[in-house]
């Protein structure tokens, strides 16, 4: 019996299985053929030896390989792997019977040629993480933004007790809380959309040497420099054996970012739901507790939550390790970048989860209206606030309005008519006392419902 060990190979397969599809072993295999054909039919075309140029069927047949990676390919590079005990000759091998089948067995030698494998491996690495990244990871985030900016626009009025510190503090509204989490993610996804992804190819020390002993009149980093740029990577021509690997370093921190936030949005969604700030809508069929039938469990958010915390301490060991190699060379990111897409899927679950419990909440305006009627207190910023401005137009003999309203209202409930009664024996003037009398928790939001416009500066 072959079962997965991992739950994203099982239980939560369907929600990750685009990351699958670009960071699995069986992806990493299908790009690396896709380099080594690559260089070889530069190589051919660069007029680089004496080799017979590709006729157009010949040129089809390379580009055939290298597009079509089959199971029945992954099969057979397995077994000859079992035998060289090396994953890139290996493929080198099977490149070669393929040309041999196609009757390109004059081309043989060109496969791998003055070649590392690390030049293939980072190129492949770096073509199946940006797909990844911006084809699967970026549009989940993107779906999770989307969502978010739906609540801000449309509960930009919904007035809300805020909790510094846990405890009962100035109001603001739904709306704008959630307008922070979408500009804090927009501003970083525009950072990862626009990351560099980098490439190297120049042999076993970064130094050309053996392309040189072959071919010393030839521009080996001009060759170079367009295998990967044709590839949609920028390319990096200093390096040791490795390319360095800061490219991905700077990612998994900005991915590991996102997930900071992300985690955030999830404890806070799920403490407003606790407050009862939002009503969870039953999925027909679904079951809260095994035992409490009435319960409907924020799990969407909990999921998400340890799935963040899974995903960035991966990204973490990755940046950190990855950032060093010895001296020219160590394998211990061999085993490291294997892990790449576990770590981009956890964070890909916890976003599928996300966006499938926002989409299931709804908004208890009553309670929350409810809950700003029981903290009248709230009002002593305001008020100490309007007689300090007093004070300092002369309009005011009070000589501590802080301390004033601290002894009014630190560990008391205070009611609408006990804020009216005091707010009457304050010597400012009566302007003043009226426009504070007419505040109320619920419309003390500032300009809350106005912020919402920044959005736009990200979008």
């Amino acid at each position: 019996m072959n079962s997965p060990i991992s739950p994203l190979d099982g239980r939560y397969y369907n929600q990750v299985s685009g990351i699958a599809e670009h960071l699995s072993e069986t992806s990493l295999n299908a790009a690396r053929v896709r380099v080594e054909i690559q260089w070889l039919q530069q190589l051919v075309n660069s007029g680089t030896f004496e080799v017979k140029a590709l006729s157009a069927s010949e040129a089809s047949a390379l580009k055939k390989i290298a597009a079509t990676f089959t199971d029945e390919d992954a099969a057979e590079l397995a077994e000859i792997e079992a035998t060289t005990k090396h994953d890139v000759k290996a493929v080198e091998y099977l490149i070669r019977r393929r040309l041999d089948a196609a009757g390109l067995s004059r081309l043989d030698e060109l496969v791998h040629f003055a070649c590392t494998s690390e030049d293939i491996n980072n190129l492949s690495y770096a073509i199946t993480v940006k797909v990844a990244v911006e084809d699967i990871w970026l549009p989940a985030l993107d779906r999770v933004i989307e969502i978010i900016d739906e609540y801000a626009v449309n509960y930009r009025d919904q007035a809300m007790l805020s909790r510094t510190h846990g405890q009962p503090a100035t109001p603001t509204t739904l709306g704008k809380e959630f307008a922070v989490f979408a500009f804090r993610l927009r501003g970083i996804r525009n950072e990862i959309r626009s990351h560099k992804y980098l490439g190297k190819f120049s042999g076993a020390t970064g130094t050309f040497s053996a392309h040189l002993a072959a071919a010393p009149n030839t521009d080996w980093p001009a060759l170079s420099r367009a295998l990967v740029e044709s590839l949609g990577l920028q390319w990096n021509p200093l390096t040791t054996q490795i390319e360095s690997h800061d490219w991905q370093v700077s990612l998994f921190y900005k991915i590991a970012h996102a997930n900071g936030v992300l985690h955030n949005l999830a404890t806070d969604i799920w403490t407003y739901i606790s407050l009862g700030y939002f009503r969870q809508i039953p999925v027909p069929g679904a079951t809260g507790s095994s035992t409490m039938p009435h319960k409907i469990n924020p799990i969407k958010f909990e999921n998400s939550e340890a799935n963040l915390e899974i995903s960035t301490g991966l990204l973490h060991t990755l940046a950190t390790s990855l950032v060093t190699s010895r001296l020219q060379r160590d394998l211990t990111d061999s085993t490291t970048q294997r892990n790449i897409g576990v770590a981009i899927a956890h964070s890909l679950l916890a976003l599928e989860n996300l966006a499938g419990g926002l989409e299931q909440l709804d908004v208890a305006g009553e309670v929350m209206l409810q809950d700003l009627d029981e903290n009248w207190e709230v009002l002593a910023e305001p008020i100490q606030t309007v007689i300090r401005a007093a004070v300092a137009e002369g309009k005011s003999s009070i000589s501590d309005p802080y301390a004033l309203l601290k002894d009014l209202t630190r560990g008391k409930r205070l009611t609408r008519e006990d804020f009216a009664r005091f707010i009457d024996t304050l010597d400012i003037p009566d302007d003043r006392k009226e426009s504070l009398k007419a505040l109320t928790p619920e419309t003390y939001t500032g300009l809350a419902s106005e912020l919402i416009v920044y959005l736009r500066h990200f979008k």
